[in-house]
């Protein structure tokens, strides 16, 4: 018993050991950079978005510690079953959700409003990765391999679009392309689905909804209804503008406390931590994100099995397509699509997915010498 017990311990001790601690000190450093500026978008007070985001970012980053001790092997058996959970939460918010600005994609658990959709974009890539995990690679591109994994893909994203989140759907998507074309399949059909997706994009337009229509047209022209549908990025470019090379300095952004800049806490968190912190503060975030991608990346090219190496690489992209898609979006570089910038945005959903995929992505590698059958 006492042998016993001391190879738990050891076992234990090891797989501490193994942590990525460059990838976790990212985590943290965003969690306190993210900490700041929600106490800054608080007007410089401890009020109930930095209270808020803060407790929240300590529970699930315990959660991502102890869920990363759980083996590798777990999130392959478990991948199939969380992608349905998922999807049937989705379905839920659709009948029985809380209705919001027009959306009705929120389900009261009474300690968080859960948002199923941030959820579904770990639990596409985990599905498919999972999915993929066997198919020989000389199977991959024949009819029915692929028409299963674009029932996966679809399926979730024609949920989010009701809902309706076209933001976020678009981001399930990407994360989902990703993996899928990671898997093998032949770059032709990429070209031939990208090629029918502009002939159709006129005909989809019709199918918006008006403030859908709204965002198009003022992403293409903000200055058309500067004080109506503009106005957020038309605030958003003079405040990234205004912080100049070095910011404005801590709780000093004007446009954010005048509050010019609605939606600072969530969406448009950069544009705040950017006149803040100017273009030398915003390189230094992007730095860590890229520090982030780059440790993701490299766990999925030492890990073992195929399982965690599509995972990894999935997760890593996706996270490069968040942090793209929003400083776009603050930029006036995309439409306003309603993308959370990753552990930055406030949001508990948000923050509890993207959590959950790193805690897979440090159980892969902890896990990395493992195969998985």
């Amino acid at each position: 018993m006492q042998h016993n017990s001391f190879n738990s311990q050891s076992t234990f001790f090891q797989k501490i050991k193994n942590f990525d601690y460059i990838l976790l000190i990212c985590i943290l450093l965003l969690g306190l950079i993210s900490s700041l500026s929600m106490y800054s978008t608080d007007g410089g007070e401890i009020l109930f978005h930095s209270k808020s985001h803060v407790s929240k970012f300590l529970i699930f980053f315990t959660m991502l510690i102890f869920m990363s001790l759980v083996n590798i092997r777990f999130w392959h058996s478990f991948a199939y079953l969380f992608y349905t959970i998922i999807l049937l939460l989705l379905i839920w918010a659709s009948l029985y959700g809380i209705k919001a600005s027009g959306s009705q994609r929120w389900i009261n658990l009474y300690f968080i409003n859960l948002q199923p959709s941030e959820l579904m974009k770990i639990a596409i890539i985990v599905c498919l990765a999972k999915y993929y995990h066997r198919i020989q690679l000389n199977k991959v591109n024949s009819f029915q391999v692929m028409f299963v994994a674009l029932v996966i893909l679809i399926l979730p994203i024609m949920l989010v679009i009701a809902q309706p989140d076209l933001g976020t759907s678009i981001l399930i998507a990407l994360s989902g392309l990703v993996v899928i074309w990671l898997a093998g399949i032949n770059i032709k059909y990429f070209i031939y689905s990208f090629i029918t997706l502009l002939i159709l994009m006129p005909f989809a337009i019709a199918f918006l909804k008006p403030y859908q229509k709204l965002r198009i047209l003022t992403f293409l022209d903000p200055d058309r209804d500067p004080l109506g549908a503009g106005y957020q990025i038309i605030q958003s470019k003079i405040a990234v503008g205004s912080g100049g090379l070095s910011g404005k300095g801590f709780l000093k952004g004007t446009q954010s406390y005048l509050e010019f800049l609605p939606e600072k806490h969530t969406d448009f968190i950069f544009t705040l931590f950017a006149e803040e912190h100017g273009f030398i503060g915003s390189l230094g975030l992007l730095l860590i994100y890229i520090i982030i991608i780059y440790r993701v990346l490299k766990i999925g090219a030492i890990s073992r099995s195929y399982f965690s190496k599509l995972f990894c690489y999935g997760y890593g992209s996706a996270i490069f397509f968040y942090v793209v898609v929003n400083m776009s979006m603050v930029l006036g570089l995309l439409p306003i699509v309603g993308s959370p910038l990753p552990i930055m945005s406030y949001g508990g959903s948000s923050m509890l997915a993207t959590m959950i995929g790193f805690a897979i992505v440090m159980s892969a590698k902890i896990n990395h010498k493992q195969l998985i059958a």
